[in-house]
């Protein structure tokens, strides 16, 4: 697994990257949670969360947003830290230009930037939004969400209560198009403390389904 230093919005950002053996394969970018509440890209979430996807043939790099680690640059309440993400997928797929696809994890902090990331790149096919906090954060923007995806959160959760969360999946899944699906955890908190390995079965079991054609509108995808 590769260490990497790449050029950011603000300076260098800094990853961790395992190219897949494919030169088509799908790419993933994973987002970890809030810089100013100890998120970084070594968080177990988001590191389990990589290994999922490099496991099942994808491209996959999870980094440091601004201001962490030897990511440079300081916090910005979200707006820079969506360049870093757009950044980093740019480095990505110039380095993989035959990948026509991408997936988007983020856990907390890192799912609201994912959902930004995800209006504004059509390749991205998929999504996995782990623990948004939309009583802190506004989803508005995603009228309509373009991609189907995974929300899945904990009903003991008290950062991102879950009658907020079960809001805004009620809104998303009023849009025709895609495929909203939803996970609740019982007994799990935000940090899914001692619920860490029942989150990434549900994650992986999402992400094999959707590999296999299921959990998603029929339809075919803009760019294909």
């Amino acid at each position: 697994m590769p260490e990497v230093i790449f050029n950011g919005p603000a300076g260098r950002l800094e990853g961790r990257y395992q190219a897949a053996k494919e030169k088509n394969a799908p790419i993933a970018i994973i987002l970890h949670p809030h810089p100013r509440f100890g998120g970084t890209m070594n968080n177990q979430i988001v590191y389990n969360l990589f290994y999922m996807f490099q496991q099942r043939g994808f491209t996959t790099l999870r980094f440091n947003f601004r201001g962490i680690g030897r990511s440079q640059g300081e916090f910005d309440h979200g707006m820079g830290e969506l360049s870093d993400a757009a950044a980093a997928l740019d480095w990505v797929q110039t380095l993989h230009p035959d990948s026509k696809n991408c997936w988007v994890a983020g856990y907390s902090f890192g799912s609201w930037i994912g959902m930004q990331l995800l209006m504004r790149r059509p390749e991205i096919e998929g999504f996995m939004s782990i623990a948004p906090q939309p009583n802190s954060y506004d989803f508005s923007f995603l009228a309509p969400c373009p991609s189907s995806g995974l929300i899945i959160h904990g009903d003991k959760d008290r950062v991102a209560p879950p009658k907020d969360v079960q809001v805004l999946v009620d809104k998303l899944k009023t849009q025709k198009g895609i495929l909203i699906t939803q996970k609740t955890l019982s007994g799990a908190n935000h940090f899914f403390s001692e619920h860490s390995e029942e989150l990434l079965a549900e994650c992986a079991d999402y992400l094999d389904r959707r590999l296999a054609g299921e959990l998603s509108d029929s339809r075919p995808k803009r760019l294909k």
